[in-house]
């Protein structure tokens, strides 16, 4: 069996996760085009990313006295099929500082297929100066599956309050459940032209549009600030797999460019190129 990762694991790095499921994928597929390793591997991505879920996990902290935690706060996903195990909820993308009295945190989870999102498990391992928490509701957006489910708990996890419980099952609130048209996955590779101060550090972004007046929402390539100066230097190839709107199977054309600001933003780009899976798996 052959698991390809090609992903930091790293709180600082990527989408903050610092444990992935991977699927394994068949010996001759990886070996194929292995004179044109990168082409090889960027399929690999595509692929990969077809066959898990990314899910987007927001945590709403109670208005109350002494409702946010410094303990380590953990959550398990459980599907028709399968659950994620337990996740550690350590980078949030919003605050620096997590689950603040009144704050909402956000998260990226990604697992393999677990099926119709049914109930979670939410909880903290009660180890800190302040480990009492109150958590007011947790919501989940899966776009690749169409679907965002709210978590309400408005109760305390804390050894000291309520019934004395650090961790809930929760179950999704019907009635605020949320359907769309699902996402699917994009491979975006930006070329960066081998010219003079061709390279920005700007928040580049992108919008595809497909036919019919049908197009993606404008989408940043780069997770933060840091990615943003590693990414887009002069003569460089950036790859990046997003979920995003399906346009359709032909992308008329595309709108890309960058927010300005900063001391390089100025972008000199050479080309893009974009593959997505059809629903047969080419």
């Amino acid at each position: 069996y052959y698991f390809p990762c090609q992903r930091w694991l790293a709180v600082e790095e990527d989408d903050g996760q610092i444990v992935r499921e991977l699927v394994p994928v068949d010996e001759a597929f990886v070996k194929k085009d292995s004179e044109n390793d990168g082409q090889s591997l960027a399929t690999l991505g595509l692929e990969q990313k077809a066959k898990s879920t990314t899910y987007t996990v927001k945590v709403k902290t109670g208005d109350k006295k002494n409702a946010g935690t410094d303990a380590n706060v953990f959550i398990i996903l459980y599907g028709s099929k399968d659950d994620t195990g337990i996740i550690s909820l350590k980078a949030s993308k919003i605050n620096k500082n997590k689950f603040e009295r009144g704050k909402v945190d956000e998260f990226t989870v990604e697992s393999v297929d677990i099926g119709d999102l049914k109930k979670i498990k939410i909880g903290h391992d009660n180890k800190g100066s302040s480990t009492g928490w109150f958590l007011e509701w947790v919501e989940i957006d899966a776009p690749s599956l169409g679907r965002c489910l709210k978590f309400p708990c408005g109760r305390w996890l804390d050894k000291s309050e309520d019934d004395g419980a650090i961790e809930r099952i929760i179950f999704p609130a019907e009635l605020q459940t949320t359907e769309y048209i699902p996402f699917v996955p994009y491979e975006i590779t930006v070329y960066t032209s081998d010219i003079f101060g061709a390279g920005t550090d700007a928040d580049v972004f992108i919008v595809l549009y497909g036919s019919d007046g049908i197009c993606t929402q404008q989408k940043s390539l780069c997770l933060n600030k840091r990615e943003q100066r590693m990414y887009f230097e002069r003569n460089s190839v950036n790859q990046f797999i997003v979920e995003l709107e399906d346009v359709g199977d032909i992308i008329e054309k595309i709108r890309i460019g960058h927010k300005g600001g900063g001391l390089n933003s100025g972008w000199h780009l050479d080309r893009v190129a974009i593959r997505r899976l059809l629903p047969n798996g080419k």
